[in-house]
């Protein structure tokens, strides 16, 4: 069955504060059960603490992030450690979650990139783990006519598929006709809301006085945010629906701000819409 858990990211800074297992005990107890691990240093305190919270809480990984380039563990310098850290923890899955920047200055480079990752999914593939590719905004834009992501599924036949909602919505596409245009090759879904904000007040006056850049700096980028699932525009009942159809084996609430609220409150306010949806059975299992 698949399953509803959180992004551990949203919570790195508890764990550096507090440690792992600690802030494990207290998603538990926030409703939780299911851990995407991303942005947590995959020391081997913290890779103990996290087989702890298996044990003890009985904490489930949905998957582990390995990055193809990064300053910490790589796929190219630590493959055979992800394997390890994913066997530790009872996942199947691993992620890459963002191309290199490099990736991104010209068709050859986006290439290079693609066979790279294929690679490495073909490597894991053989380790019996799934590779899994997370999507921002940026995949959609063009080269030669074709988006980055639908290069990446030609040139990387390999890799399999995280899509993150908000970020499908941000770049101009629909999050439920994605998901079914990813049916057979999803495992994970970002459930990440959409929210349209309007302008600060500050902001309102100065532009009523004359001075209208903060205004067009909102315009262009900070209307838009992050938001808790069910307080943003997306349509979360038959956005899910079409991930679990498309095969997605696991669904994670992510949300990379939170604007003032605290994140523990922010995960409540997601798992009771999500609740209210008809969907607690995914979080309780």
């Amino acid at each position: 069955m698949a399953r509803i858990g959180i992004q551990l990211m949203m919570l790195k800074e508890h764990v550096a504060q507090d440690g792992i297992l600690p802030v494990l005990r207290r998603v538990k107890d926030t409703g939780f059960e299911v851990v995407e691990v991303s942005q947590i240093p995959m020391t081997e305190e913290n890779v103990a603490g996290m087989e702890a919270a298996r044990d003890e809480l009985g904490i489930h990984f949905a998957a582990i992030s390995a990055p193809e380039d990064s300053d910490e563990l790589t796929l190219a310098k630590h493959f055979d450690l992800h394997v390890e850290h994913a066997r530790r923890l009872g996942t199947k899955h691993l992620r890459i979650g963002m191309m290199p920047l490099s990736a991104m200055a010209s068709q050859e480079a986006f290439d290079a990139f693609a066979a790279e990752a294929d690679g490495y999914a073909r490597r894991m593939a053989d380790a019996g783990l799934r590779l899994s590719y997370h999507n921002h905004h940026v995949e959609f834009a063009k080269l030669g006519g074709v988006t980055l992501l639908d290069q990446l599924r030609q040139k990387a036949p390999h890799l399999r598929y995280e899509i993150d909602c908000h970020w499908v919505q941000r770049g101009g596409r629909d999050p439920e006709r994605t998901l079914a245009d990813f049916d057979g090759v999803l495992e994970l879904v970002h459930l990440k809301d959409y929210r349209i904000t309007l302008p600060p007040t500050e902001v309102l006056a100065a532009a009523a006085g004359g001075d209208r850049s903060a205004f067009t700096r909102f315009w262009g980028g900070e209307i838009v945010q992050f938001a808790e699932v069910g307080q943003g525009t997306l349509d979360w009942k038959p956005v899910i629906e079409q991930a679990l159809a498309s095969g997605a084996q696991h669904l994670l609430i992510e949300q990379d701000q939170t604007y003032g609220r605290d994140i523990f409150d922010s995960l409540t306010m997601s798992r009771e819409h999500l609740v209210s949806l008809g969907f607690g059975a995914l979080i309780t299992g």
